[in-house]
């Protein structure tokens, strides 16, 4: 089916190059990225030689395009980890068009053909993305209907299988994914609603996974089916969603083969208004990883996905300890405040002075084992309500932003960390990590294209690696030009022969929608995540050149 779609698709191509005059409401646009590294022996952070995995180089790249007629779209990408960077799952090496599609929409109905993304509310039963920094992909490749019978109502429906890296589908290597979602918009359908106030939306998501089996050891069910219903309710300032999803019984090497049956809620509570905003969010999660393939273990053929509700931080020492969903059992809260200090008042100043106040916890859930076995049985019971005192993840951070003058403002930021390395590293035996972290931010605008950004931040912390300083000064030149120093510094370190200081040299050119960017330096080992999903990357040392453009 792929190749007929690719050999499709390559004719309209050829057609809008040769006759492009012909169709006055056709277009083509795509998208291009290359990232490239050259690894360098640094013996100071444990490299001998000048190679990562046996690679002086790493080189991932990708072409997206897409051709529009009219009602009718088609498009494919093309992708080349001929030598994946470094960190990237080794499985990702090989070239070729992973997704080829085709695309036709309608007031009343959407089809797609081919390789497709979706999402279903939340995402807790099903959501399939790409995302490039992590390496992940786990699009669908086959059949999406998107239905619009009536003002208000949405119903969709998803069938095929999920990308593997470059492994054909094949009966037995992974499961067929179906599904459907209903979504009612009253709003939509009844105006009166927007002249009350009010706003509210249903939804209701159904999906069937379809493995076979063929364990030699236990009998595992074929069919495993998701269920989720969800709401979402708004009146004036206020706002409420919630979504919950149950799973029936999938015996998996995540969860260790035991056939209990897995549950998640996602709850959002929010109020807002000019210079103030707060929120609420709760999360249960109770054995709810859902694959493709029930023996993969890793970041892949994720058939949902479970939303993090913690601050994703920017800052490289505030984001060193990232979250990472656990999708056995977890129990998590966040409380965001955001308040606008008003202008002419003595602590807003002429501009106004923003405090953001955030705090995040998450916590195991509580179980009691039901066999010693426990694989191959229920594994355990778990009440809903009850809360581990196991700590995963804290998060208190309070941040100040304020603009002194026309050409000076600032960020001052505090946070406060518990990161439990050993549950969400795999770092055995390893003490939780506590932390104290600070940041401050000044850019200092010279004129309407220079400007001077400095950023100084600090860990100080007796677990793990110890107490880091970082540096960085970044100068602008709107619109095309950046130059970066910066220094991660390791000054705490146990380890006297690792205190090592982790320097960057940065610079980049960008002209219309096409950017180059070039980077010579350390990376020290670590994780990196997006939304909850990581991915562990090595300590490197060398030089970075990325290409980007849009057209």
């Amino acid at each position: 089916m792929k190749k007929l779609l690719f050999t499709i698709t390559a004719l309209l191509f050829s057609m809008v190059v040769s006759a492009q005059d012909i169709f006055d409401n056709s277009s083509l646009h795509g998208s291009f990225q290359t990232d490239v590294q050259f690894y360098r022996p640094d013996a100071a952070i444990g490299i001998y030689d000048s190679t990562i995995a046996g690679r002086k180089i790493g080189i991932n790249g990708f072409t997206n395009l897409t051709y529009t007629l009219g009602k009718f779209k088609a498009g494919l990408r093309y992708e080349a980890l001929l030598t994946p960077l470094a960190g990237f799952d080794p499985r990702q090496e090989g070239n070729g068009f992973p997704n080829v599609w085709v695309n036709y929409n309608t007031d009343f109905i959407e089809i797609t053909a081919g390789n497709f993304y979706e999402q279903f509310g939340n995402g807790l039963v099903f959501r399939t993305y790409e995302e490039w920094t992590l390496g992940y992909d786990n699009s669908m490749n086959g059949m999406r209907v998107v239905l619009f019978p009536t003002k208000g109502l949405t119903l969709k429906g998803v069938y095929g299988s999920q990308r593997f890296f470059w492994q054909k589908y094949e009966r037995n290597n992974r499961g067929l994914v179906r599904g459907a979602d209903a979504e009612f918009s009253f709003n939509d359908a009844f105006s009166k609603l927007d002249e009350a106030g009010l706003r509210l939306s249903v939804g209701a998501s159904a999906v069937s996974r379809y493995q076979r089996d063929a364990d030699p050891i236990y009998k595992l069910p074929e069919n495993t089916g998701a269920f989720a219903g969800r709401v979402n309710l708004g009146a004036g300032n206020f706002n409420f969603m919630t979504e919950y999803a149950y799973k029936i019984n999938d015996p998996s090497a995540i969860n260790q083969f035991i056939y209990s049956n897995g549950q998640a809620l996602l709850s959002s509570f929010s109020y807002s208004q000019k210079g103030l905003g707060v929120m609420l969010q709760l999360k249960r999660v109770d054995n709810f990883s859902f694959k493709s393939d029930r023996a993969e273990t890793a970041n892949a053929l994720d058939i949902n996905f479970i939303p993090p509700i913690n601050r994703m931080h920017a800052y490289s020492l505030t984001a060193k300890y990232p979250y990472a969903t656990q999708p056995n059992g977890e129990m998590g809260m966040q409380f965001q405040l955001n308040y606008k200090i008003p202008k002419g008042t003595p602590l807003g100043g002429k501009y106004g002075t923003g405090i953001s106040l955030n705090f995040s916890q998450v916590n195991d859930i509580v179980r009691d084992t039901l066999d010693k076995e426990y694989r191959g049985t229920l594994g355990y019971k778990s009440d809903f309500f009850k809360v581990s005192d196991h700590i995963f993840f804290r998060d208190l951070n309070v941040e100040v932003e304020k603009r002194f003058n026309s050409k000076l403002k600032g960020v001052i930021q505090y946070m406060n960390l518990l990161y439990d390395i050993a549950v969400i590293e795999g770092h055995t035996g390893e003490e939780a990590v506590k932390a104290h972290l600070a940041v401050a931010d000044f850019t200092y605008k010279f004129n309407s294209r220079n400007a001077l950004r400095v950023e100084a931040q600090g860990m100080w912390t007796k677990q793990d690696e110890g107490d880091w300083a970082a540096l960085m000064a970044e100068y602008t030149i709107a619109p095309k030009w950046f130059m970066a120093l910066s220094d991660q510094y390791n000054y705490g370190n146990p380890d006297p022969d690792k205190r090592n200081h982790y320097y960057t040299i940065s610079g980049g050119y960008t002209h219309e929608s096409t950017r180059i960017a070039l980077t010579y330096g350390r990376q020290y080992e670590g994780v990196v995540c997006v939304g909850g999903v990581c991915r562990q990357v090595p300590a490197s040392s060398g030089f970075t050149v990325t290409i980007s453009t849009n057209f």
